[in-house]
């Protein structure tokens, strides 16, 4: 047993460098990860890139990234692995978010936004001991708080971390969008979660499913057909197409019942999905911003009587239900894994996932810490 993990550690934007830390010692009330996949989220890329985060600041502060993280449980203790249910050799999938499990909002159902959450996984400063929080590392502390799922060990670990995109299209569609049999859905974002959007609103019997996406999006706009899209639209370019008048031509004037904004550091999207969704439809925002101002119509929200909701991650909901997806087969999931890295190569991970690097067309890409 190593006395030592390694772990990616971001030091500024546009910089990471994997560095060596003491195992943590484990009690009787936390744990130890063994990480076998952290899946790229859209919102890495841009941290990495200083424009969201902790690095957007001036002083910014070193922590380990990566809050997709599911692997082996390596150690627990005897409290802790009576709490969670799990044993040594286990194969769980991390949630992000650290709550108390103790306020009101935790006992209400709420514990997204618990007034005393620790820093989570994948966010928390090397400041907060024991350092390796973030699943770009060979292991991740485990504290009491975490929250964690159970999930098939047979399935392949790249397909197993696709758990908290395909639980953000199942939130974001169909808990938070409503999405239900016949309804109309357009997705501005072909992204992994724009595409596990299209799995989750199919799943739920969504009549109609658009999505858009950029000139180089071909491939996940391919994708986006293949699992459910009826239409898709590019948005720029030699080909590209007014989105609101497509939406218009396609429906036959009825709009979009729900719209789901996912376009990460863009402001026209917004208003397109304003004026894309019918009147009393309903528009998710979950596409970040950064520091980037965003003018909002809100006469169109007012005249078009739409309810605007504010998506906030991935709960515990819907990471079950998105298990449940996984674990079904339903689905050819491993079409949209398209690049998988060591720890060595984080960087490339990340900027791969960004579309940095030319003749790559990634869709979900992962970090493999032990490959």
């Amino acid at each position: 047993m190593a006395d030592t993990v390694r772990a990616a550690v971001q030091i500024a934007p546009n910089k990471i460098e994997v560095r060596e830390f003491p195992r943590p010692r484990i009690g009787e009330d936390d744990g130890l990860l063994r990480v076998e996949a952290n899946g790229i989220c859209g919102s890495d890329v841009e941290i990495f890139r200083g424009h969201l985060g902790s690095m957007d600041q001036e002083n910014p502060k070193p922590f380990v990234p990566g809050h997709e993280p599911m692997g082996i449980v390596e150690e627990v203790g005897e409290r802790a692995a009576e709490r969670w249910g799990v044993k040594p050799g286990d194969r769980v999938a991390v949630e992000i978010i650290i709550p108390c499990h103790a306020c009101r909002r935790c006992l209400t159902g709420h514990y997204q936004s618990c007034p005393n959450r620790r820093p989570g996984h994948g966010v928390a400063s090397l400041d907060v001991a024991p350092s390796l929080w973030g699943g770009f590392a060979e292991y991740m502390y485990l504290s009491p708080h975490t929250i964690l799922h159970p999930i098939d060990p047979a399935l392949p670990a790249e397909v197993a971390a696709m758990f908290n995109p395909l639980g953000a299209g199942v939130r974001w569609a169909c808990h938070l969008g409503g999405v239900g049999l016949g309804d109309t859905l357009l997705v501005l974002g072909a992204g992994q979660r724009g595409l596990s959007a299209v799995i989750a609103a199919r799943a739920a019997g969504a009549g109609t499913i658009i999505v858009t996406g950029l000139e180089p999006d071909a491939h996940k706009l391919a994708l986006a057909r293949e699992f459910g899209a009826d239409h898709t639209i590019v948005v720029d370019g030699e080909q590209a197409e007014d989105t609101v008048e497509r939406v218009r031509e396609i429906t036959g004037g009825e709009l979009a019942d729900v719209v789901l904004e996912l376009t990460p550091m863009a402001a026209g999207p917004v208003t397109d999905a304003l004026l894309s969704a019918r009147h009393g439809g309903r528009v998710v925002l979950a596409g970040l911003k950064g520091r980037r101002e965003i003018p909002l119509r809100t006469d169109l929200i007012i005249n078009r009587a739409l309810t605007v909701v504010g998506a906030f991650g991935v709960d515990h909901r819907a990471y079950r239900e998105a298990i449940g997806i996984i674990e079904s087969r339903r689905h050819p999931l491993e079409k949209l894994h398209t690049h998988s890295f060591g720890l060595d190569d984080t960087v490339l991970a990340i900027e791969t996932l960004g579309g940095g690097v030319p003749g790559e067309a990634a869709v979900h890409v992962s970090v493999h810490p032990h490959s």
